[in-house]
């Protein structure tokens, strides 16, 4: 089961997409010096910011070196930063030093780099200026040090923290499968630790012929429970009675320990089944892979 994340110390709690898209938006049109977004993976965090600044924004994934960021803010310098996946960075104190500077609250921040890679003659100076706006991304925030405490003081630290039905319907927007869809949103309050990568494995289970159930194993989700939630979506049983049997045949266990498990398939969650609906169903989304697939 996935570890539910403890807000960051001076935080603020963002629990809807919309939210989310608002203060992305306002980044967008020039309101924020800094916005940090941290949150679990798999919530599309990254996504979301990529539909809405588009291609205007330098894109710095996480694992990049602070000498190799200084390079990519000389070449884009005045373009909006998005600093993505940043976890590695907080023991890097030259990645910290450099955000600090290009984190500053005044319009033209001075951005420097003292050392023998650099020169008018190596093609990037010591030293320039540029009016960026920075994005960081991660999916976790520590301040580790006052110097890390010192780049969020500079900006807006979200912690974005959905609930279940609310990615449920976001995944609804770009899902494809209705019969893995629908199955997830009946049983919802059985998967506190779903996000939608496991939409996107369950599916690639299915197409691969194999048992798309068993991605959700690994979270939380009693084996006996899954058998009976099985069973009771197969219509080849023409009865409870034939379930039963199955159950027992499978190792599940006896006729009280079928209804036990059953009685938790009960304890519906807030979605009803036809409440929320995918928007193209049967139509796989080209680059949505990546929605769930990479550092969020």
């Amino acid at each position: 089961m996935t570890k539910r994340k403890t807000i960051p110390k001076g935080a603020l709690l963002v629990t809807s997409y919309e939210k989310l898209e608002t203060f992305t938006a306002k980044f967008a049109e020039g309101h924020f010096n800094l916005l940090i977004i941290v949150g679990g993976a798999g919530l599309a965090k990254s996504q979301t910011v990529r539909q809405i600044l588009g291609g205007s924004a330098l894109w710095i994934e996480g694992s990049a070196t602070a000498f190799g960021m200084y390079q990519e803010l000389w070449k884009h310098r005045g373009r909006p930063v998005v600093i993505d996946d940043v976890d590695a960075l907080y023991t890097d104190r030259a990645a910290i030093r450099l955000l600090k500077c290009l984190c500053q609250t005044d319009p033209v921040k001075s951005v420097s780099w003292f050392s023998g890679a650099v020169g008018e003659d190596k093609g990037v100076p010591r030293q320039f200026e540029t009016t960026s706006k920075v994005i960081i991304i991660a999916n976790d925030w520590k301040t580790l040090s006052e110097n890390v405490y010192a780049v969020q003081n500079r900006g807006h630290l979200i912690f974005f923290r959905p609930d279940l039905e609310e990615v449920h319907r976001k995944v609804a927007q770009w899902f494809w499968d209705e019969e893995i869809f629908a199955w997830i949103g009946r049983h919802l309050h059985l998967l506190p630790g779903i996000t939608m990568r496991h939409y996107v494995r369950a599916s690639e289970l299915k197409d691969a012929g194999m048992d798309w159930f068993d991605v959700l194993l690994s979270e939380g989700f009693s084996p006996k429970t899954l058998l009976v939630a099985k069973l009771r979506d197969d219509d080849s049983y023409p009865d409870e009675n034939a379930r039963i049997k199955a159950f027992k045949e499978l190792g599940g266990g006896g006729r009280s320990t079928y209804f036990n498990h059953a009685a938790k398939l009960k304890l519906s969650g807030k979605i009803s089944p036809v409440d929320v609906l995918l928007q193209n169903p049967g139509r796989r989304h080209a680059g949505r892979l990546r929605v769930v697939g990479g550092a969020e």
